[in-house]
């Protein structure tokens, strides 16, 4: 073999794809450098440039590390079938493979024929045996052991749902629901941002209006003080929560103030209420640093109260160490954020070690998670009270901060010197960087899957449901050698049974409903394992079409195992997208190699199909638009968007909820900047905070007037837009 057939070996072995097919259809093959740079990511040291020799090397270890595995490093079996995997003993010695169930029960495996020839290995021949796990098996995280006359081992046997049933209830009784940054809803109560107790309210809100469930967007933790990351898909941990989202007047403490302390948190807090009725961005660091310091004298109450202290030690033991770990980080990091620091005038903050003793700030910060886990069990709860048959629906990121605190906690099953991201496409046409250090599949393996199962149970508690952003992902992930350009990375590929699987697992155990987000680029076969396991998929109505890329769907043919809706949390409100808000803003940036002229040219036509594909099913009945030829009223000034009446863009926004309302799918949604009218992006992919004021847009509505949960009720289209969401 030549030398980059070498190099393509020693990639595949661990999981890497040699190509893959681009959103254009054009066969893309990654540079040698990448693979390189992605091995060595991984642990392996090569050379910058590795000779024939070398290469040879690294792919004999490889083969040589199979052949003397005791073990697989696990083995996950779906219910009711039988899974074969195989063990390595020396040669002659005997193998006796049993299981420990997950209560403690034992069961015996089976052993099968295999009559692969002995491997010999630094002098040490190795035979290798063949077994199975009965078919019978209860779902559940059990153990593998195995037993020679030299030696013993054990693995994780992880037993899989065969298909996951709490989405099926809502392909026979489908449901809708609202989407919403929750970030950007706030009440007259709030902070200056939306948080728990907006949530319950929120949720109740939406009920009153047919709404099974709110979506929302990840809550996961950002950094322990100010500053902090606006971005809820870059989060320092997707297990634990942001405490920004306290509702600190909701904590019991809080009516514990005295009356000084009371007095001088209304003046603390005065400014930030203001700005609930501002349609400027929101600035989250004035408002975390006030929260921190309120919380921390509630904290010093709750410690004093031995009710109190009780429950959130018993959470503590619920959590374990992986609680542990992250107060111990967060505690870490405020000191190093802070010691020395000089602090804006007036402005109070977190007493840090040298002031306070370490074990007692890790120990606030682990309270912060006591408090936030009863916050978001009571929205659920009143979500639930309110008439909601899934409640609240939370969103999962595909990825963490690079130096954020898994990428310290869990350094042993991430891969540091690798960033998950996306390939070059059509909307974003420089590729993707998004900066997290991504799984690295055989670590996680040889671990049990345990740091994946651990997020999955804290995300899904007090949750009726998980969306999980690029579900793709469990499948395979675009690695960019960190500080190289998108369009130098490779595909790595997952164990998706086993990814895909313990997502199942934990989502009934939960009884949450699961939603992936299977847009982008992808393998047909990959939407068929998630229908086959019972996933929802997304389907979003500008990206449907009958294949290969021709008519707008139409509505009878979406999916029905699928949550549909018109929009996106990464494309404009639809009053914006219509009207080109996020061409101009690309163009401006910089983004696109096209015109604006171009951009709108192209999208008229699509947007003006899709508007008559509605109309035609009957969507826009009874409103102004019933009539409009939208394909002749958008194309013939093309590259200007038509300029839509107020009456007209409430009329589009009703009749488009109305046809997705219309299809088959489990579930549809609308998104709550539609609701209203709103037409500002929430984010921008592929720009930074310099660039645009991503995940910081406070809820509007056309007029740029802020509106709050307060205002709902008394919305007309809120109203008009909720009914025309409603299933029949």
């Amino acid at each position: 073999m030549t030398n980059a057939e070498l190099l393509r070996t020693l990639a595949t072995s661990y999981g890497f794809g040699l190509n893959y097919r681009a959103s254009n259809g054009v066969l893309t093959e990654p540079p040698h450098t990448s693979f390189i740079a992605l091995l060595k990511a991984l642990g392996l040291p090569l050379s910058e440039n590795p000779s024939d020799e070398e290469l040879r090397f690294f792919i004999d270890e490889r083969r040589q590390h199979w052949a003397t595995a005791a073990l697989p490093p696990c083995v996950v079996a779906t219910a009711g079938a039988e899974k074969h995997f195989n063990v390595h003993v020396h040669d002659g010695h005997p193998a006796h493979v049993w299981i420990e169930l997950e209560d403690g029960t034992p069961r015996d495996a089976y052993q099968d024929e295999n009559w692969a020839e002995p491997v010999a290995v630094d002098g040490v021949t190795w035979g290798e045996a063949t077994f199975h796990v009965p078919g019978d098996l209860p779902t559940g995280w059990h153990t593998l052991h195995l037993e020679s006359d030299n030696f013993k081992a054990s693995c994780a046997l992880i037993v899989v749902p065969e298909t996951l049933r709490t989405n099926q209830r809502y392909t026979a009784e489908p449901a809708f629901g609202v989407m919403a940054q929750l970030y950007s809803v706030r009440s007259d109560d709030s902070w200056g941002i939306g948080d728990f107790a907006d949530l319950a309210r929120l949720a109740e809100v939406v009920a009153a209006e047919g709404a099974d469930y709110l979506l929302i967007n990840p809550v996961h933790a950002a950094q322990p003080v100010p500053p902090i990351e606006d971005s809820p898909y870059l989060p320092t941990t997707r297990r634990f929560v942001n405490p920004i989202y306290i509702a600190v007047e909701a904590v019991p403490e809080f009516a514990r103030l005295d009356r000084p302390t009371a007095a001088e948190v209304a003046e603390l807090t005065a400014p930030l209420k203001a700005t609930n009725r501002s349609a400027e961005p929101i600035e989250r660091n004035p408002i975390y640093q006030v929260k921190l310091d309120v919380l921390r004298e509630l904290f010093y109450l709750a410690e004093d109260d031995a009710d109190r202290r009780g429950d959130f030690e018993a959470f503590l033991a619920d959590e374990g160490e992986g609680l542990r770990e992250f107060g111990e980080w967060c505690a870490e990091e405020a000191a190093r954020a802070e010691s020395g620091a000089d602090t804006e005038a007036g402005a109070h903050h977190v007493t840090t070690p040298g002031e306070d003793d370490t074990a007692e700030l890790a120990r606030f910060y682990m309270w912060l998670q006591f408090v936030a886990d009863e916050q978001r069990r009571t929205a659920q709860e009143r979500a639930e009270a309110a008439g909601m048959r899934i409640g609240i629906v939370t969103d999962l990121a595909v990825g963490v901060h690079p130096g954020g605190a898994d990428a310290h906690t869990l350094s042993d099953v991430l891969v540091a010197g690798a960033s998950v991201g996306a390939p070059p496409d059509q909307f974003s046409q420089q590729g993707q960087d998004w900066s997290q250090p991504p799984w690295n599949p055989q670590a996680l393996a040889e671990s049990g899957y345990a740091a994946w199962r651990d997020l999955l149970r804290t995300v899904l508690r007090h949750s009726g449901g998980i969306r999980v952003d690029h579900i793709l992902g469990l499948f395979r992930l675009f690695w960019i050698p960190r500080m190289g350009r998108p369009a130098e990375g490779a595909y790595m590929t997952y164990d998706h049974e086993a990814m895909v699987g313990i997502l199942a697992l934990e989502a009934e155990r939960a009884g949450a409903v699961v939603v992936g987000e299977d847009m982008g680029t992808f393998e047909p076969w990959v939407q068929d394992v998630l229908r086959d396991k019972g996933m929802l998929g997304t389907s979003v109505v500008w990206f449907e079409s009958t294949p290969p890329g021709g008519t707008p769907l139409p509505q009878n043919q979406y999916r029905h195992l699928a949550l549909s809706s018109v929009g996106t949390h990464d494309l404009p409100p639809t009053a914006g997208y219509l009207n080109g808000a996020h061409n101009a803003l690309r163009v401006e940036l910089g983004l696109v190699e096209e015109s604006l002229e171009q951009l709108n040219a192209a999208d008229a036509a699509w947007h003006a199909a899709v508007l008559d594909m509605a109309r035609a099913s009957g969507a826009f009945d009874g409103t102004s638009l019933a009539d409009t030829d939208f394909a002749r009223a958008m194309v013939m000034d093309a590259d200007e968007p038509v300029e839509f009446t107020a009456d007209q863009v409430a009329d589009l926004l009703v009749g488009l909820n109305r046809f997705i309302a219309g299809t088959p799918s489990a579930l549809t949604c609308v998104n709550l900047v539609d609701m209203v009218g709103d037409t500002r992006i929430q984010n921008q992919p592929g720009t930074n905070s310099e660039q645009y004021s991503n995940w910081c847009i406070p809820l509007t509505d056309a007029t740029g007037t802020a509106v709050t949960i307060d205002d709902l009720p008394g919305n007309d289209l809120f109203v008009r837009v909720a009914r025309a969401s409603r299933r029949n």
